[in-house]
């Protein structure tokens, strides 16, 4: 039998108590960051191998249960066992080393499984380098398949035609109570899994900077783990995997091509189409290759987060013409009622109102049209569905927010998305719990937040391109991202709000990368605290890509034009900073609040985030100019640059957070 490697980290199949193993060897070998890992303990089931009955009309042994294997356990087999610090080109040496040493060669059963048929075989060898099993047909003969006509003669004809050599990953060990072949077990889904959701094609041909392990074993695992917890909207999933088809699809071509170029005859021409071909797929594959790589990453999956378009439609103004007021409560008391008709309901003017009541706030905004009113009585409203506001309509609570809450339950990828064109919700308090997405997510038009609290549990408010959010006089906490992302392209008018206990206070993305204009922002008087970061965090590239493009003009050249554009961009920024200074210092009176902190600092904390800002704002108008240049238009609107230097940053409290009032993320 080969030599075990089995530990409870590694491999999953150690019992505390075996003979020669002292009691408190388990419990040292999980002190570290994994032990109380979001994908599992060691002390959960899983750790230990169970049987499976198969499913099917054929009576098939019970085979080793090994789909259920948790993150921590998969981890530590590919990073201390199989992999390490290998590079790609390596990978498959790796693994034949390592089955050498845990695999059994021989003498063990086994379920081949394709997409036609399941059989059962007996494997007599293995050949660790081609990663495949030498197998024969058992006795008796047990075989399901999906063909009617594939009988025994065809198995033994297509075993021929394979040489009975089969992939270890079509196989499932089949269970033996013994313990003898756990590890053969777990090695062949070890290597099933690492070809089916963590090796690419291309992977082997890229360059190995540094251990493929780190690169792309380990990412891409936590993603396969995030997914199987509902950690990641249903929609980027889908884009993921599409994703992936595409790439597959296009390198294939991209081989078919390369080895037709090699095996071609010396028709110069043909030979020249070809090449340009080539360069095409070939610069295809990389960008898709670098959207595949921002979903994987776990960093990068949450700043640049996901930009998801809502399907629902806005249904307009209702066919009657008329709008209806919705009033939500669980149970109406006639003092209620007193108290609506008196501050609510009643109109001067002789227009006839029309009124619907409501037991939970749902069902109200479901049933509005285009310039509704949804009014919401005091009580805790426990809703399991998703709020979806495309049309422009007001949701008031009647009463202070901690009198009407609204709290989800429920696993989903939203709490509330708007995209109506003025949207306005006031006086309420919503809780989220089970999320993936933010509790707020702006997709476009402007939406209102108006003396509300927001209980978060993931990001807090988005504020996706395009749209715009006013926000005054609110409370935001809880958020394990940040409270507030504002993508590029976006308007953000923050005034007086309460932005605290959340892993980033305010996160802005300015891609200068993407042709998108960097996000107007407008912050008087919000009080930023307690957050685990920063404050403020701005999301920028290192590099310009319209510089990068003129790398192919020459690296002399190249080099020149960056040394002109660096002193262009700075006389530019420092013209622009320090108007804005002296705007923001002379602001400063009108907002300073010095009972909440010393007004010096005050001034340093808004003036250090309008300081980058502005000089964000300035590159991507020196880069725009640029641009239209480089399409013949010598003329650039000059009034384009004072309306970029928009930003009004003044008063705000930055207090006790984590990492300072202000930082970078540089991507």
């Amino acid at each position: 039998m080969a030599e075990g490697l089995v530990t409870a980290e590694g491999l999953g199949t150690a019992e505390p108590g075996l003979p020669g193993e002292p009691a408190d060897v388990k419990h040292d070998l999980f002190q570290d960051e994994d032990t109380f890992s979001d994908y599992g303990r060691h002390d959960k089931p899983g750790t230990i191998l169970q049987k499976s009955v198969p499913e099917g009309n054929v009576s098939f042994p019970d085979i080793f249960q090994t789909n259920q294997l948790l993150f921590y356990e998969r981890f530590r087999a590919y990073q201390d066992y199989i992999l390490a610090d290998c590079k790609a080109s390596e990978v498959r040496e790796f693994t034949a080393e390592y089955l050498e040493k845990v695999l059994e060669p021989s003498g063990w059963q086994a379920i081949w499984r394709t997409n036609v048929f399941e059989v059962l075989v007996e494997v007599t060898n293995v050949d660790f380098s081609s990663l495949k099993a030498e197998v024969k047909l058992t006795r008796p003969y047990l075989c399901e398949s999906r063909v009617s006509t594939f009988t025994l003669e065809c198995m033994k004809e297509l075993l021929e035609l394979k040489e009975n050599r089969l992939p270890l990953q079509e196989l499932w060990v089949v269970f033996d109570a013994s313990g003898e072949f756990d590890q053969t077990a777990l090695a062949v889904e070890h290597v099933r899994f690492f070809y089916q959701n963590i090796w690419r094609s291309w992977d082997e041909e890229e360059e190995d900077e540094y251990d493929y392990f780190v690169r792309c074993v380990e990412p891409r695992l936590r993603l396969h783990y995030d997914i199987l917890e509902e950690r990641v909207p249903s929609g980027l999933i889908i884009d993921y995997r599409n994703l992936l088809s595409e790439c597959e699809e296009v390198y294939r071509k991209f081989l078919n091509l390369r080895s037709s170029i090699s095996n071609g005859g010396s028709d110069t021409e043909l030979e020249n189409v070809s090449m340009a071909e080539g360069l095409r797929l070939y610069s295809e594959i990389e960008q898709l290759k670098q959207k595949l790589k921002l979903i994987e990453n776990p960093l990068l999956r949450y700043v640049f987060g996901y930009q998801k378009h809502t399907g629902i439609q806005a249904k307009g103004v209702r066919p009657t013409g008329r709008k209806i007021t919705h009033v939500v409560s669980t149970s109406m008391m006639a003092s209620l009622l007193h108290s609506l008709l008196r501050d609510k309901l009643y109109q001067e003017s002789h227009e006839e109102m029309e009124i619907q009541f409501h037991n939970d706030p749902l069902s109200a905004i479901n049933a509005c049209y285009e310039g509704d009113i949804v009014i919401i009585c005091p009580g805790h409203y426990v809703v399991n569905g998703m709020f979806s506001i495309a049309d422009s309509i007001e949701l008031e609570g009647y009463g202070l927010p901690d009198d009407i809450v609204i709290e989800k339950r429920g696993k989903g990828d939203n709490f509330v998305d708007c995209t109506g064109a003025n949207v306005k919700i006031s006086n309420v308090k919503f809780v989220q719990h089970d999320a993936v997405e933010g509790i707020l997510s702006i997709h476009r038009g402007k939406t209102t937040l108006e003396n509300c609290v927001l209980q978060c549990e993931t990001t807090g408010v988005t504020v996706r391109t395009s749209a715009e959010l006013l926000m005054k006089n609110s409370d935001l906490y809880g958020a394990k991202g940040a409270g507030i992302e504002i993508y590029p392209g976006s308007k953000c008018t923050l005034s007086d709000n309460g932005i605290h206990h959340c892993k980033e206070g305010i996160l802005i993305k300015d891609f200068l990368d993407e042709h998108y204009d960097i996000p107007k922002i407008t912050m008087v008087n919000n009080v930023i605290h307690n957050n685990e970061g920063y404050g403020v965090v701005l999301v920028k590239p290192k590099i310009f890509s319209d510089l990068q493009e003129n790398t192919k003009d020459g690296s002399e050249g190249n080099k020149m034009l960056k040394v002109q554009t660096n002193e262009e961009i700075g006389g530019v920024e420092k013209v622009g900073q320090e108007e804005l200074m002296q705007c923001a210092s002379g602001e400063m009176g009108l907002y300073a609040r010095p009972d909440f902190c010393d007004q010096t600092e005050q001034i340093e904390g808004n003036c250090e985030i309008v300081s980058e800002l502005v000089a964000a704002s300035t590159r991507k108008g020196h880069m725009q100019k640029k641009r239209l240049s480089g399409l013949g238009i010598t003329e650039a609107d000059d009034n384009l640059m004072s309306q970029e230097v928009f930003v009004s940053i003044v008063g705000n409290q930055f207090k006790w957070n984590g990492k300072g009032r202000y930082g970078t993320f540089l991507f």
